[in-house]
């Protein structure tokens, strides 16, 4: 059996004891598997908090949506765990730009840079270091992991990728001119930058995941793939199956 260490998030906490009660926790360090309670942002907390642990996580949805995460059952966890499907996946590092330095950081959903005020924002984007629009006007834009491509990229319109795709989603939001341009698919490998036009008088921030920077002048995006983290699916439930599925319903 795998020694296990049970993290919850703070509305999670009597799952969390009844967990222990059932199981051995063997603590962050000494466990093989962590198994995380709550929901999809608790799912990214976890995996930001045991980076490079090299520790699979199973997560078990107690939150409201719960599309990074298992269906919550108290009972046959070791049995789902034998049983259990690996999803790996690979971070966005985004290297974030103001008056006074740059600030790093990584997204295992999305990147996205947001105005800060009434005023629409105006980016320049580039790919590989080639302009491919020279002024957009928007309320934000995001880059997206295939892990992330079913949350604020799908409201945001942009395509779904598959789990196991090297690809990124390049998508606007609310863009304004060109009116027309929905977004791109690009390579894995691609490094798209944004610069920030009229950063004064239209402030952007830069979110990655939970973590956010304002006021950037600029903002490099790329996917890191010297980190790999993996997640752990109930068998006929992978992240494949649901990423699937999420473009049947309604």
């Amino acid at each position: 059996m795998p020694s296990l260490h049970f993290t919850a998030a703070p509305d999670a906490s009597e799952a969390l004891t009844e967990m222990r009660a059932r199981h051995d926790d063997a603590g962050p360090d000494k466990a093989e598997i962590i198994v995380a309670l709550g929901g999809d942002g608790f799912m990214l907390q976890t995996l930001h908090s045991f980076l490079g642990k090299g520790k699979p996580i199973y997560g078990m949805n107690l939150g409201s949506v719960g599309f990074l995460m298992n269906e919550y059952r108290q009972d046959e966890l070791l049995t789902r765990l034998a049983a259990a499907e690996r999803a790996v996946v690979h971070p966005l590092r985004m290297q974030a730009h103001t008056t006074k330095g740059m600030t790093e950081a990584l997204a295992f959903n999305e990147v996205s840079l947001l105005r800060e005020t009434r005023q629409a924002a105006k980016i320049r984007i580039t790919v590989d270091g080639r302009a491919r629009i020279s002024e957009l006007i928007c309320d934000g834009v995001l880059v997206s992991t295939p892990a992330g491509s079913t949350a604020y990229n799908l409201s945001a319109h942009g395509p779904i990728l598959p789990i196991d795709a090297a690809l990124l989603a390049l998508t606007p939001i609310s863009a304004f001119r060109p009116r027309r341009w929905r977004g791109a698919i690009l390579p894995h490998r691609a490094k798209v930058g944004f610069e920030i036009l009229e950063s004064r008088k239209r402030p952007v921030s830069a979110v990655a995941d939970d973590f956010e920077v304002r006021e950037v002048t600029r903002v490099d995006v790329a996917e890191d793939r010297a980190i790999a983290m993996t997640m752990l699916y109930d068998a006929g439930h992978n992240l494949d199956e649901r990423i699937l599925a999420e473009q049947f319903n309604d």
